[in-house]
């Protein structure tokens, strides 16, 4: 935790010191959990006063509901780069090219099948509980599932264009994925010698399954 210091303080411009405060609350939220994410406690981690948060978030519960959000776009962003946005920019390695909805389901996979994944699985199971009484951030949660689900949709469509998936309906596909990902990870405070073995190649084996491919074709290369 950071002490607040006595120096003078850096003047910052409001959409800097925004997100600034929003990052903060958003690492509190993946490493500690969304209830340790309070106005004074992203103050105490920044080093100002909790009225400075308070002047940008007079509601926590709206800084609670981005720092989730913010938290949640950038796993997805590095899990799961969005196609349309990389394209002819170079995007994530393997992400463009010939096989690349392939390579890109690989990816997305292995790593979040990885312990890496492990804090936003927590995120995602503490944020779903917190919503039944925070209206805010149930639509923040709501909406992050549907671009979650948009974004695997697309990789999925992409490979059905490509001739790499048979796949009638890449959104009914992309929800039954992220249904099983998020009930993998329903398991995710069990310890990992319990869990591991019996559900470490579901979420895979039904992609393959809905995408036509033939087992382990979607393992890590």
């Amino acid at each position: 935790m950071t002490s607040r210091g006595t120096g003078k303080r850096v003047r910052k411009a409001p959409a800097e010191r925004r997100n600034e405060i929003v990052t903060t609350a958003a690492r509190i939220g993946l490493t500690e959990g969304l209830e340790c994410v309070t106005l004074r406690r992203v103050a105490d981690e920044l080093g100002v006063q909790s009225g400075l948060v308070g002047h940008y978030f007079p509601a926590a519960d709206k800084l609670v509901a981005e720092a989730f959000t913010s938290a949640t776009m950038a796993e997805l962003d590095g899990l799961l780069p969005d196609p349309e946005e990389t394209a002819g920019t170079g995007g994530a390695p393997g992400n463009t090219g010939p096989g690349a909805p392939i390579r890109t389901l690989r990816r997305f996979f292995a790593l979040s099948s990885s312990a890496d994944f492990d804090n936003i699985s927590k995120l995602w199971l503490n944020a779903r509980h917190l919503s039944r009484y925070r209206p805010v951030l149930r639509d923040h949660v709501v909406e992050q599932e549907l671009l979650w689900c948009r974004r695997i949709e697309r990789i999925v469509a992409a490979g059905v264009e490509a001739g790499d998936f048979r796949c009638g309906d890449p959104w009914a596909t992309a929800v039954r994925v992220l249904v099983a990902i998020d009930g993998t990870s329903a398991y995710i405070n069990t310890s990992a010698e319990h869990r591991a073995a019996p559900i470490a190649h579901m979420v895979r084996t039904l992609a393959e399954s809905e995408l036509g491919l033939a087992p382990g074709v979607l393992e890590p290369r």
